[in-house]
């Protein structure tokens, strides 16, 4: 029973990854076509589906990590998907003022290009059980570049769609309501900013810890 176990894990992982990574793989050839064909303001409107479907779908490594499926720690995953699910839905979507701005092609070439390699490499190491070492050196290097820009677009695409926040109180709950409470989704998302300043640098930190784990083992194997 075990044995099954295990090989319906490698195959629900396997295939959720190769999913996954279809759907960033759209998201950088519409991108990308689109760039070129018809410049950085109608990159939104290409990618918009298939960004919404790959970046949603990652809730689910969240789920993964909870019941122990993986072995990433929850503590170094949920607070990325949920920046990224903040910028996807509750910044690009809520508010399309900030669609056309130049930040929003270099956060999804960012993300994409990041995301292809990660889930190509697990998806590899899942249904084949090993990934190529190129894919490794990859998978634990490319973050050094894409990371930087992918957090500064994210940055700057949040203090873009500040004043939109603050004049459409979208979001927003005012007093006096039935549950006596009131929330606003402006200084939320200026909260959201000032965590970037410590967050960003700690998961910079983690990643380059990984990375020399992840290839110093390679080394040793």
């Amino acid at each position: 029973m075990a044995g099954v176990g295990s090989a319906l894990r490698r195959l629900y992982l396997s295939v959720y990854n190769w999913v996954v990574f279809f759907g960033w793989a759209q998201v950088l050839y519409y991108a990308v076509l689109t760039l070129r064909e018809s410049g950085h303001k109608a990159v939104y409107a290409a990618v918009e589906k298939p960004l919404q479907f790959a970046q949603t779908a990652a809730i689910m490594e969240i789920l993964h990590g909870l019941v122990g499926l993986v072995r990433s720690p929850v503590s170094a995953t949920l607070p990325q998907i949920g920046s990224r699910l903040f910028l996807t839905w509750g910044v690009l979507w809520s508010f399309p003022e900030t669609q056309s701005h130049l930040l929003v092609t270099t956060l999804v070439i960012s993300w994409s290009i990041t995301e292809i390699i990660r889930y190509s490499f697990f998806g590899m190491k899942e249904a084949f059980g090993f990934a190529p070492s190129w894919l490794l050196w990859l998978r634990y290097s490319t973050f050094m570049l894409l990371y930087p820009t992918g957090i500064s677009s994210e940055v700057g695409l949040i203090y873009i769609a500040l004043p939109y926040m603050k004049a459409s109180e979208k979001y927003c709950l005012r007093m006096p309501n039935k549950w006596n409470f009131s929330y606003d989704y402006f200084y939320s998302s200026i909260l959201a900013l000032l965590i970037y300043v410590p967050g960003s640098p700690h998961m910079y930190r983690y990643m380059l810890s990984q990375r020399k784990k992840a290839l110093s083992k390679a080394k040793a194997a």
